[in-house]
């Protein structure tokens, strides 16, 4: 039997947005078409639309559908880029965000941006204070709500509030924190004037059990943005191509039931996680737990396993049959140690020995136990394979 512990990589999806999906792609008709099977898929893209603003509260023409967080992130921190101020060049980013936000803001250097770090703490929060501190005069800003690999929780209302005071136009990467933490768009944006605060926030579907393929990039209505993709004006002209009805059926019927459930499996996955954790340390006394104890996602583990070789770990579990994360980057390849580790002060060697552990709706006391069973051999083993530091 295989035991899943790897929800925030990607979630089963359910059945209900699988139904979604299959009942809107009977639907036949271009939504930008004029005639009537057009507009009969309009009629039907609206009404997701709808759906997700007001799960999110927002404004229906706030919602861009897009494939994915990735193109989310890429629209917003490229799209600002383009439409920025003039004279502004610098873009403040913390040091321990996903890579689909590093990675375009490194090509966003590239292209003549002054990168502003700001660091995080020793549990991957982002401090509201140091935030401000680097925020005049930029050209805009971007931060994670919730860490994807501590599972930290950050504080996006003081966040976005400090980018409102600089006059800074603020994307936030909500990603790892959708379905999980209460999430209004307009709480968040505040008395934000103009395009200026809290502009822009990216989410995926794959992350709440709606297909992978679907995302949401909320827009808000003053922000100053250019298109990245060009051959068309859909989506108030941000997002060209023909819009995907089945997707956007997916994603609001996935977000709605993970909002209506979201309390009540909050509080069934911490008492899961705490007792992975729990049974973790007893097992392997060395064990650590990373990012906020508390105010984290709520199936969040990460793990350090001093001495342990976080791919060792990571393969003997999955011969045990439990598939975790080592919340590293693995490009072209080539295995990474964890950037957000070493962002908290840890040091190679750590970020090399760190699993993550995500629990969703799917997860059970088995999955608990299979871990438990499992990772005091794992451990041992991979104790002994080396340190995992380069030489």
């Amino acid at each position: 039997m295989r035991h899943y512990l790897d929800h925030a990589a990607t979630t089963p999806l359910r059945p209900e947005a699988r139904d979604a999906w299959l009942a809107a792609t009977e639907t036949v008709g271009n939504a930008s078409s004029t005639h009537g099977a057009g507009q009969d898929a309009r009629r039907l893209l609206e009404e997701y639309r709808e759906r997700v603003a007001a799960v999110l509260d927002a404004d229906p023409i706030e919602i861009v559908f897009t494939s994915g967080g990735t193109e989310s992130i890429n629209l917003a921190l490229q799209g600002l880029w383009r439409a920025r101020p003039d004279g502004t060049t610098a873009i403040v980013m913390p040091e321990a965000e996903h890579h689909a936000t590093m990675d375009t803001v490194a090509a966003l250097v590239e292209d003549g941006a002054e990168l502003r770090r700001v660091p995080v703490t020793a549990q991957a929060r982002i401090d509201p204070e140091q935030f401000a501190l680097r925020l005049p005069g930029a050209a805009l800003a971007t931060a994670l709500v919730a860490n994807n690999e501590a599972g930290t929780i950050n504080d996006a209302a003081a966040l976005a509030a400090a980018a409102a005071t600089a006059g800074v136009a603020l994307h936030l990467d909500a990603v790892a924190a959708l379905g999980h933490v209460p999430l209004s768009f307009r709480d968040l944006r505040g008395d934000s004037a103009g395009g200026v605060g809290l502009v822009a926030m990216s989410l995926a579907g794959h992350k709440i059990a709606a297909p992978v393929g679907v995302g949401v990039l909320v827009t808000a209505r003053t922000a100053r943005m250019t298109a990245v993709l060009r051959g068309g004006a859909q989506q108030r002209g941000l997002r060209a191509g023909t819009q995907d009805v089945a997707g956007a059926a997916a994603f609001a019927t996935a977000l709605e039931l993970a909002e209506s459930e979201r309390t009540e499996e909050a509080a069934r996955l911490r008492v899961l996680r705490d007792r992975l954790v729990s049974g973790l340390r007893s097992a392997v006394p060395a064990a650590e737990l990373l990012g906020d104890p508390t105010d984290r996602l709520p199936g969040n583990a990460q793990v350090l396993f001093p001495g342990a070789v976080g791919e060792s770990l990571l393969f003997l579990l999955d011969v045990a049959g439990v598939a975790a994360s080592t919340g590293s980057a693995c490009q072209a390849g080539v295995a990474e140690p964890s950037h957000v580790v070493m962002a908290m002060g840890r040091s190679e060697r750590d970020a090399r020995s760190v699993l993550r552990f995500s629990l969703g709706r799917t997860s059970t006391d088995a999955d608990v136990e299979a871990v438990l069973a499992a990772i005091g051999d794992a451990y041992a083993r991979a104790s002994g394979a080396g340190t995992g530091a380069r030489s």
